[in-house]
């Protein structure tokens, strides 16, 4: 890794780069076609309703790398956590170190904020990820099942007497 990786913080001109590396991300995971952000919805929900938060991996004055996350909380901690949506390194910087470095910075802030952990899910086919992630002390989540309502099932579900 070279010496000079600075991280910074996005800001609102940022938006198409997010988007950018959002849908390189979706492509890597085999899930382009599902990615229905737009430019006018990320920069409402970061910047005017500040529900999430970006930070770049910055080298040379290239970005390389972004995380996107934001607070969630444990009932069983009594306090916040930080909650790591989306991980990406560019392909052509990968292997080395940014991602565990961009890792590191996250649970700075989260130690800095006074959070309790930092945590993500992975994709069950992801071997290099899952690998990475465990040569990190990071521990899978084994007795837990993730569920999601979304699009039609959600707004039925709302709207429900």
């Amino acid at each position: 890794m070279r010496e000079n990786l600075d991280f910074r913080f996005v800001k609102r001109e940022d938006i198409p780069l997010i988007l950018k590396f959002i849908r390189d991300l979706a492509q890597y995971e085999k899930m382009l076609d599902q990615v229905i952000a737009d430019e006018a919805t990320l920069e409402e929900w970061i910047f005017d309703r500040q529900k999430a938060e970006v930070l770049f991996a910055v080298v040379d004055g290239t970005e390389v790398g972004f995380a996107l996350f934001f607070h969630n909380f444990s009932t069983f901690l009594g306090r916040a956590g930080l909650y790591l949506e989306d991980l990406f390194v560019l392909p052509q910087y990968r292997g080395k170190g940014y991602g565990k470095a961009i890792l590191k910075k996250l649970a700075a802030i989260a130690v800095e904020r006074g959070c309790g952990r930092l945590e993500w899910w992975c994709l069950d086919w992801n071997k290099p990820s899952i690998d990475f992630y465990l040569s990190l002390g990071a521990e899978p989540m084994s007795d837990w099942t993730v569920y999601r309502i979304a699009g039609d099932t959600l707004t039925q579900l709302a709207q429900e007497k």
